[in-house]
């Protein structure tokens, strides 16, 4: 019997090599190849399914002579959600959404599809779990799925023929890691696999108008697993973050075609599903009786968003020869340049000391408007003396000991005064021209300045 051809293709960009390598020559990773039947002997290729373009040859065009139109879209009846979709879903367009395993996926997506099959018709694909499975949990979240269609079903073919046969208008497949093709002998869930069904399902997608929403599973380092190329694929890539453990998540635009991308959905996960918080600020603020030393409250922009979010720091004499430097929710490399830059440029060295950053409610802060809180937060752990009552802060802190501004000053200062902050200690390019009521804006260049002037504060 002649022996099957196989290849090896890179989980995470999608390289391939006629021989396993250690380390994929294309994304330079390290034991990313996987072993991918290439040809099965006795199967005639001829037989094959070839590949097809989404749409007829189309002429070509002059930009100027193309009319540009709005997107149409239609809400999910939750109101988060359709935030982080951009304003809603898109008919045609490819949703691929990826969280920790429990963390509410399957649930937001069926309180979701159950608002939508009031309006359009809809189908759940589940190759995870059966039928009376996905009954019980509506039945405990208490949705109406009286239009809500349901099949139970991993064979691409036969999903491919649900979705001819019923032509839904939306389509949620959980997940793409469960889906298997006939045309390939590879396992459910292998480079091949997933890449050739999310394929396929996009070309339907595109073909017909029909919206088609993916779960997809992570890794263990949070990840979308399988090729990179998935994401490319799809339209709109949304990422489940939040312990499990905690009652709060949060869903986060990475790519979006149709709208902005870094939005911010946050929710509760209640009894009766998932339920959209009205003002995430509070999640994030920590509610203290009195003002406590290392906590300082910054206002970070999460897409159109502004947030209130508290850092804390924790500054404690090292007993080890290199001091700890821990940073959760914030970046770790940075904290360490923010350290280097209070020594040279305001005299507060921490070399003997263990610094720990936190920013409250799990969240991830990647902006760097967060660096002149972190800073004050780890001086007042280390005065041991708690910040005004009632300041806020944002601004990034350079390399020469400069106070850079943020983007969208005047809105980050209208959400804090809102929340009854009355201090805002800011860079000087962010001063508002119009003065907030209620507000007293203390405007810095220099980290140096902003110590002097929070001292003046005290």
């Amino acid at each position: 019997m002649a022996k099957a051809k196989t290849q090896y293709t890179c989980s995470d960009c999608g390289g391939i090599s006629s021989k396993w390598t250690g380390q994929c020559t294309a994304c330079h990773q390290w034991n990313t190849m996987v072993e991918t039947v290439l040809d099965t002997p006795g199967v005639n290729r001829l037989s094959q399914p070839q590949h097809k373009s989404l749409a007829q040859t189309a002429p070509v065009l002059s930009l100027a002579d193309i009319e540009a139109v709005d997107v149409p879209r239609f809400g999910t009846g939750i109101e988060e959600f359709d935030r982080v979709l951009g304003g809603g879903l898109v008919s045609g367009g490819v949703v691929l959404i990826g969280g920790d395993p429990g963390i509410g996926k399957s649930t937001l997506l069926l309180q979701a599809l159950a608002n939508i099959s009031h309006i359009k018709s809809t189908l759940y694909v589940s190759g995870e779990e059966s039928g009376a499975q996905i009954a019980l949990r509506a039945r405990r979240l208490g949705v109406d799925g009286k239009e809500l269609k349901l099949q139970a079903e991993i064979q691409l073919e036969k999903i491919l023929g649900t979705l001819a046969d019923l032509k839904p208008e939306v389509a949620v497949i959980d997940s793409i890691q469960t889906v298997y093709s006939d045309a390939l002998t590879s396992a459910p869930g292998s480079v091949a696999q997933v890449r050739e069904c999310a394929a396929q399902l996009t070309r339907v997608a595109k073909q017909t108008g029909v919206t088609i929403i993916l779960v997809g599973h992570v890794t263990k380092e949070g990840a979308l697993a399988g090729p990179r190329v998935l994401e490319h694929i799809v339209d709109t890539v949304l990422y489940f973050e939040g312990d499990p453990q905690s009652s709060f998540r949060l869903v986060r635009a990475i790519k979006n075609r149709f709208g902005a991308v870094n939005e911010l959905g946050v929710f509760a996960m209640t009894e009766k599903g998932l339920k959209g918080v009205s003002n995430p600020s509070a999640l994030f603020l920590s509610q203290h009786d009195n003002q406590v030393p290392g906590s300082c409250v910054m206002v970070t922009q999460e897409g159109t968003r502004p947030l209130l979010v508290e850092i804390q720091a924790l500054v404690d004499t090292s007993h080890l020869p290199n001091a700890r430097r821990l940073s959760v929710g914030l970046e770790q490399n940075r904290l360490a340049m923010l350290l280097a830059v209070l020594h040279r440029h305001a005299g507060i060295a921490a070399f003997d000391q263990d610094v720990f950053i936190n920013a409250v409610g799990g969240v991830k802060i990647t902006e760097p408007a967060a660096d002149l809180a972190v800073l004050l937060a780890i001086n007042s752990s280390m005065r041991s003396k708690p910040l005004p009552r009632g300041l806020v802060v944002f601004g990034e802190v350079g390399l020469a000991g400069e106070i850079r501004p943020a983007p969208r000053g005047q809105e980050r200062l209208r959400e804090a005064a809102k929340l009854g902050f009355s201090i805002a200690m800011i860079p000087k390019a962010n001063v508002p021209k119009q003065k907030i009521e209620g507000m007293t804006i203390v405007a810095v260049e220099r980290i140096d300045e902003a110590f002097n002037k929070l001292r003046e504060l005290d």
